[in-house]
């Protein structure tokens, strides 16, 4: 039991020191510094808000898939407009990153002067929390939506066999004086990110996440990922993933139906495809009245009366908000063999060392 409760101990990463560190082991892989700053930057926002699935935690993933040669650490993506409020980006196989910094830019821009900007990306790959995507657009003072696509691991409803990406869903609408609104889910009952995050870490997982690969339910991790997630809602949650796979595979060109390959499959690119849309809020009205009304929803929302046991009512997005707080002055929690794994990686490249805080 002392064994375990070390093991499972938490060591603290200030933010500074982890983009640093993942900047260092980007560009010691052959990726270019101003975009292994953008990649670092949204791996360690994902941390920030509690996102630990999506953190700095991916860097080991990323860099075998640059050294399996299936991921281009070189490449930089290319933008095509199509109309005055269209365009496309082709990502080259780089990271998902830049080409959805790209795309969201450019759906801005277009969107502070028609309205609305929408962008289709090809030939990308997994970009992270989608909620850093959502957050550019309202530091910009724009409503947005973000879709992707992902390799399978959720069965169609009444299927049994992976062919759905547990591809997120993400929207934004800035606020005026309360916290703005971040919605970012799976439309599975949880992130496949979590079960390899409780495989890393030799935890359990709840029961009803997902299927081995009979089809019975499993708390074993590494049996959920031979298996299938469990879609929430059932044929909703199944309905949405093929929605994410129209908009983000078909539409863009990329792959779909089921071809979109995984992080741990070094066998070609991933190649997967998002949809991202700016939206100007004060169409129809002035901004400060739209944020005023925002307001009054956060408000409503918050203020709704509280079903038994429950202590605080959150606006979407808020307790991820509240944790960046939070975890700007604590640190970003890790344990000690995620620090083993990443600091492998850095010396690998001649990298220094993770800085944790006490050091």
């Amino acid at each position: 039991m002392a064994e375990a409760s070390i093991a499972d101990a938490k060591i603290h990463v200030a933010a500074s020191e982890a983009r640093a560190f993942a900047e260092n082991v980007l560009v010691g892989n052959g990726v270019p510094a101003e975009n292994a700053a953008t990649v670092a930057r949204c791996l360690v926002a994902a941390d920030l808000r509690g996102v630990d699935t999506h953190g700095i935690n991916r860097i080991p993933s990323y860099m075998t898939r640059i050294r399996q040669g299936v991921l281009d650490a070189a490449a930089s993506p290319e933008l095509t407009k199509t109309t005055p409020v269209v365009a496309q980006v082709d990502g080259r196989n780089g990271f998902g990153f830049l080409a959805a910094e790209v795309g969201m830019k450019t759906a801005i821009d277009v969107a502070q002067e028609f309205g609305i900007g929408m962008v289709s990306v090809k030939h990308s790959n997994h970009f992270g929390m989608s909620a850093w995507i959502v957050q550019q657009a309202i530091d910009a003072g724009m409503m947005s939506i973000v879709f992707t696509n992902s390799s399978p691991a959720l069965p169609v409803f009444g299927g049994k066999s992976q062919l759905l990406g547990v591809s997120p869903i993400a929207c934004g609408a800035p606020g005026g004086e309360e916290k703005a609104f971040i919605l970012d889910m799976a439309p599975s009952v949880a992130a496949r990110g979590k079960i390899y995050k409780a495989k890393r870490r030799g935890e359990k997982i709840p029961l009803d996440w997902a299927l081995d690969r009979e089809g019975r339910p499993t708390d074993d991790p590494s049996k959920a990922l031979e298996g299938v997630m469990q879609p929430m809602g059932g044929p909703k949650g199944s309905g949405l993933a093929v929605m994410m796979d129209v908009f983000s595979g078909v539409l863009s060109g990329s792959a779909f139906a089921g071809e979109v390959r995984g992080p741990y499959d070094p066998s070609k690119p991933s190649d997967v495809g998002h949809f991202l849309v700016a939206i100007k809020p004060d169409l129809f009205m002035s901004l400060e009245e739209f944020r005023g009304r925002m307001d009054y929803l956060y408000q409503r929302v918050v203020g709704s009366d509280r079903a038994a046991g429950v202590d605080r009512i959150y606006f979407p997005g808020e307790i991820e908000q509240l944790r960046q707080e939070e975890r700007e002055k604590t640190g970003i929690p890790l344990v000690q063999a995620e620090i083993d794994a990443l600091n492998e990686e850095a010396r690998k490249v001649g990298k220094p060392a993770l800085v944790v805080r006490g050091e």
